[in-house]
C-alpha cells in the first residue's frame, strides 16, 4: 500500500507541475471556457492511460535493456520544456511565433506518445510498481492515471477560465506568457527526479 501511495505522489507531482499538457488545457480554458477545455482534458487522460497500457505490456523493457534510453528521454523532455518556455517568453515580446502546441481530443491523445514528460512519468511509475504481470500493473495503476491527472488538469483549466477576462488584455497576456514560460523552464529539471 505504501508503494501505491508513493506512486500516487509521483503521479501527482508530475501532473500538477507545469508542462505542455497543463499549458494547453489552461490556454484553451482561458480562451474558450472551462467546458470547451474538457475535450483536451479527456485527450490527455485517455492518452496517458493508453501509454501506460503500452509500457505495462512490454515497451518498458526497451528502457531496461538499454538504460541510456531513459536518460535520453529525460534530456529530450527537459529540452522540450525549455524550448516551449523560451518560445512563450520570446513570443510574448514579439520576437517570434508562439510554439505550436497540440490541440483537440485526438491531438492530445496522440501527443502523449510524443511527450517526454509523459514517458518519464509512466516509465518511472511502472518500474516502481510491485512485480506482477502487465495486466496486474495496468489495473493497479490505471485508476491513478485517470483520477490524479484529471483533477490536476481541471485545476489548471479552472485557473485559465478564472483568469480569462484578465488574460484578454494584451499586457496581462504578455505577463501570463512570460510567467508560464519561466515555470516551464524551472520545471525542466524535474525530468531527472
Amino acid at each position: 500500500m505504501s508503494s501505491l501511495l508513493a506512486i500516487a505522489a509521483l503521479v501527482l507531482v508530475t501532473a500538477i507541475t507545469p508542462g505542455p499538457n497543463n499549458l494547453v488545457v489552461m490556454r484553451k480554458a482561458s480562451r474558450a471556457g472551462l467546458i470547451d477545455a474538457l475535450p483536451s482534458v479527456l485527450g490527455v487522460v485517455c492518452g496517458s492511460v493508453a501509454l501506460l497500457a503500452v509500457v505495462a505490456a512490454g515497451a518498458g523493457f526497451a528502457f531496461t535493456a538499454w538504460p541510456p534510453l531513459r536518460l535520453l528521454i529525460g534530456i529530450g523532455g527537459a529540452g522540450y520544456l525549455v524550448w516551449l518556455g523560451l518560445g512563450l517568453m520570446c513570443a510574448s515580446r514579439g520576437h517570434g511565433h508562439e510554439p505550436k502546441l497540440p490541440s483537440g481530443t485526438w491531438g492530445l491523445f496522440g501527443f502523449q506518445f510524443l511527450n517526454p514528460k509523459a514517458w518519464v512519468m509512466v516509465l518511472t511509475v511502472v518500474a516502481s510498481s510491485r512485480p506482477g504481470g502487465p495486466f496486474d500493473a495496468f489495473t493497479r495503476l490505471a485508476p491513478l492515471f485517470i483520477v490524479i491527472p484529471a483533477a490536476c488538469l481541471l485545476l489548471w483549466a479552472s485557473l485559465g477560465a478564472a483568469l480569462s477576462s484578465q488574460l484578454a488584455r494584451p499586457a496581462a497576456r504578455l505577463w501570463s506568457d512570460r510567467l508560464l514560460g519561466v515555470l516551464l523552464i524551472v520545471s525542466a529539471p524535474l525530468m531527472f527526479v
